[in-house]
């Protein structure tokens, strides 16, 4: 009798196959949120003297060879698909565990991140409320929705996504007529927006590094490598979500800083905190008026709620397998409520990190977060060398030494060029962070005398459903 119909034992869960390419691709632009562009253009056009499309095509060049080294390693491990699970399996577990650690500066704040972005956009119309309130209301209401059930959102972040490109579209399109109107520089055809005097391209590689925040999302389109028709399509959806992203990322960011070619536009009165806060209200309202802030908020609105629910969801559900794997206090982090199946105590840590949100601003969070996502990427990019290069002793040709060693190789050292032009906060606080992973990491390895279980986020956290009776 097969397994799944024997009374009185679990029933394993199988995952269908019946996502197509574009389908997976859709899933990881709806992750990645192409509405963050105008969130943090303001702290970007300040931080690189008004060249933001500049900055995105650096970051996209960097994303562009990481993504072929994601491609080859989701080939080789078509059941997981996170930087973690590669460096444990290419280099070391103890490895793993710390670019894991390290990762999850990403999978805690990115909830943080959208609730700030969300609480921005209520202040831009409810300005006489204090900020505060909406950043404990979002995030009550988020955990409370998580804490009841964690229910995909694939679907609705697909809806999402084409109402937020259909806004952006409208956007661009009023834009263009700006332009052709004399307002801005003029023009639709100018190298201002890359190219002008006072640009210090360090101050761009540091832009860069900011913009590398709204790429976070692409590696997601791994995890449904289990649900995809085919593995084999998993590596073209990740390059096809990278290129599509960036594309959209350099376009939209091109349009808004030739009409806008001074950052100072979007700070009346000399006032930063409209720069380090979301500007997308802004931006909308300069554009079109309130009809165009409204269209442009509520699509930055849905698409940022529906990344916040998915995001929180993510932190509960890697603590969670953390927990069942003994990384995290079992009895704490692995436990799940039995009413409501959900992993109560991440959800409600993961509502509480959200908090913060009262005291911080989107400036503050984004460098910490690049800071795990960079991390991540270089050692996706170090697992390539390691898996094929070295374990497998592919090295001996000039294809492989160019695919297993160039390739990967370039990808880490542009990754690198960026890490080191972060902020010397967000450096400092991710080697805090690496700091007590490492100490953790000692204590469970018996001063590393043992290797460490793995926590990939990819991993069924209970693989059986309800006992059949």
């Amino acid at each position: 009798m097969p397994e799944s119909f024997v009374p009185g034992s679990p029933q394993r869960v199988s995952l269908k196959r019946n996502l197509g390419l574009w389908a997976i691709v859709a899933l990881g632009l709806g992750y990645m949120t192409p509405t963050v562009v105008f969130d943090t253009f303001g702290m970007v056009a300040e931080g690189t003297n008004n060249v933001v499309p500049l900055a995105y095509t650096v970051a996209l060049i960097v994303m562009v060879f990481t993504a072929i080294s994601y491609g080859k390693m989701t080939a080789e491990f078509p059941s997981a698909g996170s930087a973690y699970t590669y460096a444990k399996n290419a280099i070391h577990p103890n490895v793993g565990f710390m670019v894991g650690w390290t990762s999850m500066l990403d999978y805690m704040l990115l909830p943080l991140v959208n609730i700030i972005i969300v609480a921005s956009y209520m202040e831009s119309f409810f300005p006489e409320v204090p900020g505060w309130i909406w950043v404990v209301a979002f995030s009550v209401l988020a955990t409370t929705i998580i804490y009841i059930t964690m229910r995909g959102t694939s679907n609705v972040n697909t809806i999402l996504l084409v109402i937020a490109i259909f806004a952006m579209i409208a956007f661009v399109a009023v834009v263009i007529g700006q332009l052709l109107g004399g307002e801005g520089d003029g023009t639709l055809v100018t190298l201002n927006p890359f190219v002008h005097e006072g640009v210090d391209f360090s101050a761009v590689l540091l832009g860069a590094t900011i913009v590398c925040f709204s790429f976070i999302g692409f590696d997601a389109v791994t995890m449904y490598v289990e649900e995809a028709r085919t593995p084999k399509i998993v590596p073209r959806a990740i390059m096809l979500t990278v290129l599509i992203g960036g594309g959209i990322f350099i376009v939209t960011s091109y349009f808004t800083q030739a009409l806008f070619p001074d950052w100072n536009v979007f700070a009346p009165g000399g006032d930063r905190q409209y720069v380090d806060d979301s500007t997308l209200p802004i931006i909308g309202e300069l554009v079109g008026g309130q009809t165009m802030k409204v269209i442009l908020t509520a699509a930055g609105f849905a698409a940022t709620i529906a990344s916040l629910l998915a995001s929180q969801a993510s932190v509960a559900r890697m603590l969670l397998v953390m927990g069942r794997n003994n990384v995290l206090p079992k009895k704490v982090f692995g436990f799940v409520n039995p009413k409501t199946s959900t992993p109560t105590f991440n959800v409600i840590l993961a509502g509480l990190v959200c908090l913060t949100g009262v005291f911080l601003t989107l400036a503050d969070i984004v460098h910490f977060i690049n800071f795990g996502a960079l991390i991540a990427f270089s050692f996706v990019n170090i697992s390539v060398v390691g898996w094929f290069a070295i374990r497998q002793g592919r090295h001996k040709t000039g294809g492989d030494i160019f695919k297993f060693i160039i390739m990967p190789g370039l990808g880490l050292a542009l990754t690198i060029i960026l890490w080191v032009n972060l902020s010397p906060e967000a450096l400092t606080g991710g080697l805090i962070w690496a700091g007590i992973g490492l100490v953790y990491l000692a204590i469970l390895t018996r001063g590393f005398r043992k290797q460490v279980a793995g926590f990939d986020e990819a991993q069924p956290v209970t693989g059986f459903n309800k006992v059949v009776k």
